[in-house]
């Protein structure tokens, strides 16, 4: 090597440090700052529950901000997966502080949303304003909607390594070298360390008891994979379902969200179902230590379905966990593991399966709770993934690998019998 090749590379090298710590500091930055608001809001919503009846206008102010002027953003995450694959034009970068906006009203008003969604855009927002400054070309402008994913997801959860691979794997790899591959664990790590100083805490989850890996608790893990996958499938076609159904029947956008809380207002603060407001993170703790209905993983997919597809604003993340974590927990009543092993499981196999991210949900397990329950959180995470249908919660997200053969000879052969 020459020392002008050497000059490049150290040059090239110093670029995107740069620029790998440029957005890990502004997307941890924006995590933190709407992980403090995100707190506030929802803390005044417990402590006036009334609130939740205005959820209509909270809808409607919704509505109208992207009706007028997030047209080009409503996407959401879709529109960075979509752009990663084919790129167009670079992200506005209003869809940060549209999507930061929509998803405090959300929680504000008690809609049923998760955290994920607003992180990631706001990161992805973030990372692609860099194009221009930096002159660069698609294929280095894949490499910042790849490092803005991983620095929302990393921040928001507290998860780097969780964050750095789900970037990749969310995206199946496609187009992805060694190069964005060590750039999306920099910029994670970024993000994380950013929030850390901000002081900004995570929940913290616990696994006390794990059992002996044998042929029983292979079963049982086998078992609560299968249904979360079930449950990841559920979720993902609910939240479809009620996505087009607004939007077939109610023409004009903003009103979609202003009838949609209208029913979850009267539904959450009429009926008593205020557990299934917000994020639920105390529902999720409390699941690892206590037994669950049966019925809660299905409310939950409901409203959270309900909410998003009437076009409120958040992630949906979080709201896969509550659905893993209570799922996992009401079947300890029948499955013979400890109950927090049941909840961790379902809480990340859920999230697994409607997602196509069983790497990432392995390390995720692992980091939150700790590597001695690694090999069923592994476990499950991949069973989940095969057995949760080959439509998951991003619709722009392209399917790939084993599944995607899997389900291409499946439907083959339902061919080959018609």
């Amino acid at each position: 090597m020459n020392f002008q090749k050497l000059k490049e590379l150290f040059l090239t090298s110093f670029k995107w440090i740069f620029i790998c710590t440029l957005i890990g500091v502004f997307s941890g930055s924006a995590s933190a700052f709407f992980l403090v608001s995100l707190e506030f809001v929802t803390q005044i919503r417990i402590q006036h529950d009334w609130i939740i009846w205005f959820l209509p206008v909270g809808g409607l102010l919704v509505g109208l901000s992207y009706y007028y002027w997030g047209e080009s953003v409503v996407k959401g995450n879709n529109l960075l997966l979509e752009e990663y694959e084919n790129p167009q034009k670079v992200i506005p970068l209003k869809m940060a502080p549209l999507v930061l906006l929509g998803t405090l009203l959300t929680h504000l008003f008690g809609g049923s949303a998760g955290r994920e969604g607003t992180a990631v855009q706001m990161g992805g927002a973030i990372a692609d304003q860099f194009t221009k400054i930096f002159k660069l070309d698609n294929s280095e402008r894949r490499i910042l909607i790849i490092l803005g994913i991983s620095a929302g997801f990393a921040s928001v959860f507290g998860t780097p390594l969780a964050g750095a691979v789900f970037a990749l794997e969310v995206l199946y790899f496609s187009k992805i070298n060694f190069k964005s591959g060590l750039l999306s664990f920099l910029v994670a790590f970024a993000a994380y360390f950013t929030v850390e100083l901000w002081q900004v805490k995570h929940t913290p989850y616990n696994i006390p008891l794990v059992p002996e890996f044998n042929f029983t608790s292979l079963f049982y893990t086998i078992i609560i994979g299968v249904l979360s996958g079930f449950a990841a499938l559920l979720f993902s076609r609910s939240t479809h379902f009620w996505g087009s159904f607004f939007s077939k029947n109610i023409k004009y956008p903003p009103l979609r969200p202003f009838i949609g809380g209208i029913i979850l207002a009267i539904a959450i603060a009429g009926f008593g179902f205020t557990k299934f407001s917000g994020l639920g993170v105390p529902v999720i703790v409390d699941s690892f230590s206590t037994p669950n209905e049966w019925y809660d993983f299905l409310l939950k997919i409901l409203f959270t379905g309900f909410t998003l597809g009437a076009g409120f604003k958040g992630g949906e993340v979080t709201p896969l966990f509550f659905v893993g974590a209570t799922l996992g927990s009401a079947l300890s009543l029948i499955i013979p593991m400890p109950i927090a092993l049941l909840a961790g499981l379902g809480f990340v196999a859920v999230f697994s399966g409607a997602t196509h991210t069983p790497i990432t949900c392995t390390i995720m397990g692992m980091e939150l709770f700790g590597i001695q329950p690694g090999i069923f959180i592994a476990i499950a995470s991949t069973i989940a993934y095969f057995s949760s249908g080959s439509v998951g919660i991003y619709k722009s997200q392209i399917v790939k690998g084993a599944k995607y053969k899997l389900y291409q000879k499946l439907q083959r052969k339902e061919l080959e019998n018609l």
